[in-house]
């Protein structure tokens, strides 16, 4: 998803501080073979168990899990990287046909890989776009596009973006008090329906949902489409290039300071974006809800992000304690093999070890720990098997 090429006549390192960031983000998304739901329902009445097993799961509506930074680092660090790569080709001589093209190019790549990824076990073509590599690729372009305006004109596009797509979801109609939510499958007593102007923001009974339900139903479906469980939808990949466009400005940031590190810039961006997130969640003017990508939690979500990228630069580049982030640059530098890996090899791993190792291994600990015991090792195999891509030199690029 990223290189980091020369941005001076002479190779310079990798940044392996956002290699590591990356690492970790994938890392967490591997991790999901853990199973921590499964096996804190063997421990309900444990608080550890069930503090990771909320933090792998994905908050019902509002609010963060650990999980839920997830797509927005990814995205956010594509951000990054795409100043590093630019640069890079502009030194190379390549002209703004050539990359504008290549880009495209990767734009479409990144679609069709995530709804091949979707289709898997689905009799057709499954045309969805609301996963992380759909929502990227749909606006990697556009991110491309804004790298050759000024900074200033950058930061005015990405506010733009934001405000215009909060105006539109605010003039939308909000559902009435009589709205038929078990017709677009929402419990009526959910705890997560908001009322007065907050309503505009309900799943699936938002400008989003109507998007959907035109767009999605003039593709081939092998049903219509009515809803989407998780209340995910095709039009967040708009903000979704506002967190893609901070992470830009990260990346900016990064190379013109060089050889120092903006970890003072990357911090007070963290508190600003953060207070202006929970400001308009708290007055009920947009909540911060990752499923739909409303503006604020575009806003909330890049300030974690600047924050996490500040807390690795302060580990790797000030405190040069590389060999400990190690374990995490191995998967960061090859996170489209992560990606795949974590889609594709999950059954094909567990049920070999389920084979070769037996049940009386796997319940060494007691069955209610199986899920984790089995887990883990289909966690190292992952990362072992990333291991020998990175002592091989393989790296997989889009």
């Amino acid at each position: 998803m990223r290189e980091t090429a020369p941005i001076l006549e002479n190779p310079q390192p990798r940044n392996l501080a956002v290699d590591a960031y990356r690492g970790l983000v994938m890392l967490l998304m591997m991790a999901e073979v853990l199973r921590f739901s499964e096996v804190a329902r063997s421990f309900p009445g444990s608080p550890i168990w069930q503090f990771l097993a909320y933090n792998q799961t994905h908050v019902e509506w509002s609010g963060m899990s650990l999980h839920d930074t997830i797509q927005p680092s990814f995205t956010f660090l594509v951000g990054v990287a795409l100043p590093y790569s630019l640069r890079s080709r502009q030194r190379k001589g390549q002209s703004f046909r050539h990359m504008l093209l290549h880009t495209i190019w990767r734009s479409l790549v990144l679609v069709a890989l995530g709804i091949f990824l979707r289709s898997m076990a689905s009799p057709m073509a499954n045309f969805t776009f609301e996963d992380t590599l759909t929502q990227i690729g749909l606006g990697y372009t556009f991110a491309f596009l804004l790298f050759f305006a000024r900074p200033r004109w950058q930061w005015t596009a990405t506010g733009a973006i934001l405000f215009f797509y909060w105006l539109a979801w605010a003039l939308y109609p909000a559902p009435g008090p009589n709205f038929p939510w078990a017709s677009v499958g929402v419990n009526p007593n959910w705890s997560h329906i908001y009322t007065g102007f907050a309503a505009h923001w309900n799943k699936n009974s938002n400008l989003g949902q109507a998007f959907d339900v035109w767009f999605l139903n003039s593709l081939p479906r092998p049903s219509r489409f009515i809803d989407n469980a998780g209340g995910y939808l095709t039009l967040s990949f708009i903000p979704t290039l506002g967190t893609m466009m901070l992470g830009l400005a990260a990346g900016r940031w990064s190379l013109d300071s060089a050889p120092k590190i903006p970890i003072r810039k990357f911090l007070v961006a963290a508190i600003a974006f953060m207070a202006g997130g929970l400001f308009l969640h708290f007055t009920g003017i947009c909540p911060i809800v990752k499923r739909i990508w409303t503006p604020s939690w575009t806003l909330w979500s890049g300030g974690v992000c600047f924050l996490c990228l500040a807390a690795f630069s302060w580990v790797v580049d000030l405190k040069q304690r590389r060999a400990l982030v190690f374990p995490l640059v191995v998967v960061g530098m090859n996170s489209i093999a992560a990606y795949l890996i974590s889609y594709i090899c999950e059954d094909f791993v567990l049920s070999s070890f389920r084979i070769h190792l037996g049940m009386p291994t796997l319940n060494l600990f007691g069955t209610a720990i199986e899920p984790l015991f089995l887990g883990i090792l289909t966690l190292a195999t992952y990362w072992l098997m990333l291991f020998w891509m990175y002592r091989k030199k393989i790296f997989l690029r889009i």
